[in-house]
């Protein structure tokens, strides 16, 4: 399927390493010049990576740009520095950045919550606004791809309550601002993946006999690859998913089973 993004500008929020990276590059793959967003310079060499990387196997321009998107002051210059580095408008914008605090609601404090919500949902909530801000005067229409998770769907039994919460409010969001943005031609779906080796799943899946014990649990029998995140974000982020919006896409190998 020729899904037809050579030339397209997106932004792929919490990009320097693993999911966010996997997705920037199936993006770039397809001709997208991609911005990649780190928060704290201890990812900036990361981010510099992926993006050098980006540039070098798929010949698309790319830059990184540091911004904390929890704070709403940095999102205006990350939208800048976007348009300025790739060389146009931001019409694909793409929430991956999250965290996933492991710790049981009884043993948690105020502040664990907060932070999770900031990352998983305030920040989403941020770059949207500003991009359908950007996008509505423009008259050029838009995608905004949500990373949720099954987690949303089937909760936590082992301390992950904050991240279920969070993502049950991006699968809210997304549905929502779906139906405020249609008229503009503004398209808005969520992702929710399944279980994936990365940073995020490493408190879980701590060695390989426990990684091994997990993926037999599972239909497919093994991890979900990055990659496979990434092609279903770039399929919603082209005119082949013209009649899809307000979507939650099950990528979860059968655990949501939906």
């Amino acid at each position: 399927m020729e899904l037809n993004l050579k030339g397209k500008k997106a932004i792929v929020t919490g990009s320097s390493r693993g999911l966010g990276a996997g997705i920037a590059g199936v993006l770039a793959r397809e001709g997208i010049d991609v911005l990649v967003n780190y928060a704290s310079a201890n990812s900036e060499e990361k981010a510099h990576a992926v993006s050098e990387a980006l540039i070098k196997d798929y010949g698309v321009k790319s830059a990184a740009f540091r911004a904390d998107i929890t704070q709403e002051d940095q999102i205006i210059p990350l939208f800048n520095a976007a348009e300025k580095s790739l060389d146009g408008n931001v019409t694909i914008l793409v929430n991956n950045a999250g965290i996933c605090p492991h710790v049981l609601i009884a043993d948690s404090d105020f502040k664990s919550w907060r932070d999770c919500m900031a990352i998983n949902v305030d920040a989403m909530f941020l770059c949207c606004r500003e991009f359908i801000r950007r996008t509505i005067p423009r008259n050029c229409g838009g995608r905004i791809i949500n990373i949720a998770s099954q987690a949303a769907f089937n909760g936590s039994k082992n301390g992950k309550t904050h991240y279920s919460a969070s993502k049950g409010a991006v699968v809210s969001f997304t549905i929502s601002l779906a139906k405020e943005v249609a008229k503009h031609n503004i398209f808005v779906n969520a992702v929710c993946p399944g279980m994936l080796l990365t940073d995020l799943t490493s408190v879980t899946l701590t060695n390989e006999e426990e990684i091994q014990k997990y993926s037999q649990s599972l239909l497919l029998g093994r991890l979900e690859e990055t990659n496979e995140v990434g092609e279903m974000v770039a399929f919603l982020a082209s005119d082949a998913a013209s009649y899809s919006t307000g979507a939650i896409f099950d990528v979860t190998g059968g655990m949501m089973s939906r």
